[in-house]
Order: C-alpha cells, then structure tokens, then sequence
C-alpha cells in the first residue's frame, strides 16, 4: 500500500507531447528499438573500456556506433536503476529507494508509465526478456503488484530477480505468468533465445520493442567451461566472471547476428548498458567505488548505442547522459508521445544523434539511502555528493524504520569532484571555493527535498530484522562496492 500523491493517467498518449517543446521529429521508418542491459557490469568489464574479458560483439557494436564514456545508471543498485529506465523518471521519486526483495510490499506502481506502454501507442510490439525486478513474478494474490504485461509487455519470459540456483539450468523464469519450470542451458542463451523466437512471431511490417535484460555477470555466477578456461590465469571466481562477461557477450552477438539475417539492422536502435556498477574489485576501471555507492564506480557504466546507417559509426561521446534519458529518447525518435513530459527527469539523445549540443534543465541525480554519501548530482564536470551524519543501523532489504529515514534525512556533508581533473575522485574540493558551489549545494539539497516530499511513502513494510550495519560498516564490508 502506498501513501502518496496519485498520478491520473487518462490514456492522452495521443494528445500529448512527450519530446521537448521546438524539437523537429526527423521524417524516417518507424525504427524497432533493442535494448540489452546487462546486471552488475562494470564500467571497466568490456574490451572497448579496457576490459579483461573477450567481448568481440560489443566492442563491435561501439565501433558501429556511439561509444558513451559518461553514461550513468539510474541508481547504483539494480531495482531503481531498471524503474529509471523504464520510466524515464528519477527511481526514488517512483518509490523504487532500494533493491527488490522477495514478498516485499515496494514495487513500480501501476500508474507510472513505461518505454513499453508509449510506443503501444504506436503499434509497437513489445517483448521483455530476461530480469524484471520491479515487482512480484508471478502475482503473488498478497501483493497484487503489477506484471510485465499491465506495464506494456504484450510477451515476457523473466524472473523477478536473480537467475536462480545459477546462471546455469534456472529454474524461476515465469513466461507470461506461468512457471516454465527448469530451463536447460545458460541464462543468456535462454532469454536470446526466447527473444529470437518472439520474432519469429511478428509479421515483417510490425515495429518493435525488446527489452533483453542479462543476468550476467550478477553472482551466483555460471559459465560454460570452453569459456572458463579461457581465463586460467586468474583466480577460480575471477575467470567464472570473466567468462559470464563474455558469455553474455557471445548470446549478444546471437540476438545481433539474426537482426542482420532478417534485414533488420538498418532500422533497429539499438542501445547496451548495465544497470550499475560491479561488485567485483576491479571491474569498475579506475573510478572510486562499486555497485550500491553513488560515487562514480556504482553510478558510471558502459553505454553503446548503435543506429546502424543513421548514426556516424566510431563516435566517442563525452555528454553525461543515462538510463532516465531513454524514455524521452524513445519518444523523440519514434513519435510516440507521453501525457506527462513535465515528470520526466530525462533528456532526449536526439540532438547528440545529430551532432548539436545537448540541453539538460534538472541535473542527473543518483540517491541511494543504505550507503554514504546518499546523493549525488552531476553538474557540467562537477559532481557534488552529500551525506548525512546519522547512526542509522540499516539491514540489507528496505523496513519500516528505513522509510521513516528517508522522509527526514538532512545533507549536513559535501564532497565535490572535478570529474575531468579527476576521474578516480581522489581530490575533495571544497565547494565555497568554486564559483557556482553555493548553488550546486542549494540543487542537490533540493534534490533530496523533493525525494521526500514526491517519493511515495510505503507501508506494510518489514521490520528491521536480520543483519543490521552502520553505514560506515556497509562501507567497510567492501570498499569498492559490494554484491547483493
């Protein structure tokens, strides 16, 4: 049950713009759009950003297209970050504030309006594949939250979480609301597959939207031997890892090739990103922290987008862009309009995509209450994080006390890094020396405001059992992050 502002949507997808005011739809086929997302990688785990593992089809996909080197998440852990894309809205003002649990009241109100539910408009199909982790899969009658086709997916072969035991001969992937029971083969191959198949089902002239999201490299990790030992270098977990990057990457380079054989690459976006950062030390490049931190290890992930005979191809692009920004982006190129523009915290790619400047008005923002700091917020090279000084014991999963926190937490700490200087941020400025700091202070504290005063405010929540933690103790588990 949620206690909060209510959203009315009044099906005026046809009435209303969801692209910016001024900005020209570019006269062109009515494109299909692939999205990949994969669960936990790195900033530094493909071969295009300095990786370890084989990754030949990815990197190629850069090389056809746009290679992002400040491509963000929407949040530094995964059930927000997949509400930020699906939604075009910031996580934590849908109410998504921490990852997923089973038989947990939290999830992505039915209200809130998905990638999916806009391009339906347009005659999309729509298909999601892999993880869902925004909601209960299958309905639980308890919770009665929402299912992939309530929120647009006409097909869905998922699960709510993890791929469980492994990655390897899962056994929780629900299609269509039914338990398929055990699946014989690798996560990546199964839902590459499943999506292949989907195709197979939609006559020529239908556009569609594919949502393919990996298990891949999220723990517990299984990977096929052939590929293991590819890695015997490194330690037994390290070349298990590797080996799920490059599985994944391999069931990709699938999905890519039968697009070709189908003459469909041409009118196909495609775009690859990860939900946050890694867990692994290491796999995050240089930058400082990992998955579940907002510094620029946990927020920072690959980001390819390739258009093939649309976009320059070999492009590296420096503009900060990420998750939130793909609804608005979907709507720029497609047509397909949303009724309620002015909520969305994103910003359409269109014009990087034609080489001009890229206007964003509300600074991307990450908030994450479980680590410290809890929020950050990018400005220009900037980036400002803030951190309330509080003896909170928090446990894993987000309780009852937990709610409470989050509408009354302060920002009473600043930290500021200049991210071109210095990328690994190891140098904290202090922001009454910067020109605009005052300001950047006054936004992100407004930032953290709005959290509270839009964010929905859950009940029925768990109470605060099980391992409880500071969160310098969180911190201190795993410096550089940390695996749910």
């Amino acid at each position: 049950m949620i206690r909060s502002r209510t959203l009315i949507v009044l099906g005026l997808f046809i009435l209303l713009g969801c692209r910016p005011t001024g900005e020209s739809h570019q006269e062109m086929d009515t494109p299909n759009i692939l999205i990949l997302l994969a669960d936990d990688l790195g900033y530094g785990d493909l071969g295009c950003y300095g990786g370890i593992a084989h990754t030949p089809n990815l990197d190629r996909l850069a090389l056809e297209g746009i290679r992002f080197t400040d491509f963000y998440a929407a949040a530094p852990n995964c059930s927000p970050s997949r509400v930020g894309l699906l939604t075009g809205r910031s996580p934590s003002k849908v109410g998504m504030y921490n990852y997923l649990s089973d038989k947990h009241p939290m999830h992505l109100p039915g209200e809130e309006i998905t990638i999916a539910e806009v391009v339906r408009t347009k005659a999309y199909r729509t298909g999601h594949f892999g993880k869902w982790h925004v909601s209960c899969l299958p309905q639980d009658p308890e919770l009665n939250q929402p299912q992939p086709d309530e929120q647009g997916f006409e097909h869905s072969l998922g699960t709510a979480n993890n791929a469980r035991p492994t990655h390897l001969n899962p056994n929780n992937f629900i299609r269509n609301g039914d338990s398929t029971g055990i699946l014989n083969g690798y996560s990546c191959d199964i839902v590459v597959q499943e999506a292949i198949n989907w195709l197979d089902t939609l006559s020529p002239a239908d556009p569609f939207l594919m949502y393919v999201a990996f298990h891949e490299p999220h723990k517990i990790v299984a990977s096929p031997p052939d590929l293991t030992a590819k890695y015997a270098g490194y330690s037994k977990a390290e070349a298990e890892y590797f080996a799920s990057v490059e599985n994944m990457d391999r069931a990709a380079g699938r999905l890519l090739s039968e697009l070709a054989k189908r003459g469909l690459e041409e009118n196909t976006i495609i775009l690859f990103a990860s939900d946050n950062g890694s867990y692994r030390n290491g796999s995050n490049g240089e930058l400082l922290g990992g998955k579940s931190f907002v510094y620029e290890g946990g927020i920072r992930v690959p980001g390819i987008l390739r258009w093939k005979g649309r976009i320059d191809a070999g492009q590296v692009i420096h503009e900060p862009v990420g998750l939130v920004d793909v609804m608005p982006t979907i709507c720029a190129l497609t047509g397909a309009e949303h009724p309620n523009h002015s909520e969305l915290d994103g910003v359409s790619w269109h014009p990087l995509l034609t080489h001009s400047s890229l206007e964003r008005e509300k600074p991307l923002s990450w908030f994450f209450y479980r680590t410290s700091p809890e929020i950050a917020m990018r400005f220009g090279d900037y980036v400002m994080l803030g951190r309330d000084r509080d003896s909170t014991l928090h446990t894993h999963p987000l309780t009852a006390p937990d709610m409470d926190y989050i509408k009354t937490m302060d920002l009473e700490d600043f930290e500021l890094y200049n991210l071109k200087t210095d990328m690994k941020q190891e140098h904290n400025i202090d922001y009454r020396t910067v020109d605009m700091g005052a300001q950047y202070r006054r936004q992100i504290t407004d930032r953290l405001k709005e959290i509270q005063q839009v964010g929905p405010y859950w009940e029925d929540l768990p109470p605060a059992l099980g391992a409880r933690k500071l969160k310098s103790e969180w911190r201190a588990l795993r410096p550089k992050g940390f695996s749910n």
